[in-house]
């Protein structure tokens, strides 16, 4: 990680790097029963690993998002890493203090093995024969990633939503590696509601006649299905406030069109949102990664939190934020009683916050102090 100066204005610049593993005969052994291999994860880190490895975070990106948190790739970059207000040099994740890691998820499509890698046998986009991964499965691949660098135990894991899902999967399968953790804006177990949203979005997916059953690698692809579905998620992120403080009822034009052109700023902003999401994801990993997430449940099943006498190891901060209709509190609150029958230390808080469930991703000063304090308390607890 070097500082560089871009037009009077400093630069963080990253570095994307990439870890391969599972190489054939020894292939990672899915959930589903299938095995993969190879298996790359792209990565990216910050701060330095102390002489005693005990300085590590692991931060877990939310479905769509990659490893790039913080922090410029290229010079030529105008917008830095997904969660740059967040972690960096003296902010609530301070990189003079802390090793942060953050690879991109197995099944995703930066960098990572996914749908859209090539097969080592045909060379081909893997498409539909890419087996059905678990967030379990991700945060297998995570442990290999994590060997690799040489680390044993990680001062915390953090993620918001499906990267939150992750959090809580380290700790049930890994909680001798996890000191703290922090989930954000997330759940034990989707809603049939949120169940319903994914498969409305992948069902866009799949409608799409260039989607050509997952085999569209050489053409245009399901670019109308995969803005759909990136419109309808992005509605689920947002909340009544937020919606009606950014648009209210405003038009996009002076006039109606008195068709079905886009009258409101709101339409507008939807159809923007959708065709940036074309431009850099994958249609085949939004269908198995929201899958994934709807599958995951640790209220019942293989790997279950509701007795895990590991997790009484393990110090958590659980936040949820007032807006987000997505994972609304009370799922939060079932998660802390859960922990709490488990002899868990567990700080809770639920943020005041207009932004929805993108809540977790905005600045806010409330919840800068929440991860600052208690990584400040966990450090000083363990270094």
């Amino acid at each position: 990680m070097v500082t560089s100066t871009d037009n009077n204005k400093r630069k963080t610049l990253v570095e994307r790097q990439y870890y391969t593993f599972a190489h054939p005969p020894d292939e990672m052994v899915l959930d589903c029963g299938e095995k993969l291999g190879p298996i790359t994860l792209a990565y990216e880190t910050w701060g330095t690993l102390n002489a005693q490895k005990n300085n590590a975070i692991l931060i877990h990106h939310a479905f769509s998002g990659d490893s790039h948190v913080a922090g410029y790739l290229k010079e030529e970059d105008e917008r830095p890493g997904w969660w740059d207000n967040m972690v960096g040099p003296d902010k609530p994740i301070d990189t003079n203090k802390y090793f942060v890691i953050c690879s991109n998820i197995l099944g995703s499509c930066v960098g990572s093995t996914g749908p859209s890698s090539p097969h080592p046998v045909t060379g081909k986009p893997y498409g539909l024969s890419f087996p059905m991964v678990t967030i379990k499965d991700m945060v297998r691949a995570q442990k290999e990633l994590i060997d690799h660098l040489g680390i044993k135990k990680l001062l915390s894991v953090i993620g918001g939503s499906v990267g939150g899902m992750q959090v809580l999967r380290w700790c049930v399968e890994y909680p001798e590696m996890v000191h703290s953790a922090i989930p954000l804006a997330t759940t034990l177990r989707h809603s049939a509601q949120a169940i319903a949203f994914n498969e409305v979005a992948r069902q866009a997916i799949m409608a799409d006649p260039d989607w050509n059953q997952g085999d569209y690698y050489n053409g245009s692809g399901p670019t109308h299905g995969l803005a759909v579905a990136r419109m309808i998620g992005h509605v689920t992120y947002l909340s009544d406030d937020a919606m009606r403080e950014k648009f209210g009822r405003r038009l996009y034009r002076d006039t109606l069109s008195f068709g079905f052109d886009s009258d409101f700023q709101v339409e507008s902003y939807l159809h923007h949102q959708g065709k940036k999401f074309v431009d850099r994801f994958d249609a085949n990993s939004l269908l198995y990664i929201t899958k994934a997430a709807d599958y995951f449940d640790l209220a019942r099943g293989d790997g279950s939190m509701l007795v895990n006498e590991g997790l009484a190891n393990v110090t958590f901060l659980v936040v949820s934020f007032s807006s987000d209709w997505l994972y609304p509190t009370y799922q939060s609150k079932a998660l802390v009683s859960v922990l709490k029958k488990n002899g868990s230390d567990v700080s809770f808080c639920e943020v005041e916050a207009q932004g929805g469930h993108d809540a977790f991703l905005l600045p806010n000063e409330r919840l800068n102090g929440l991860i600052n304090g208690f990584l400040d308390r966990v450090y000083d607890e363990q270094c």
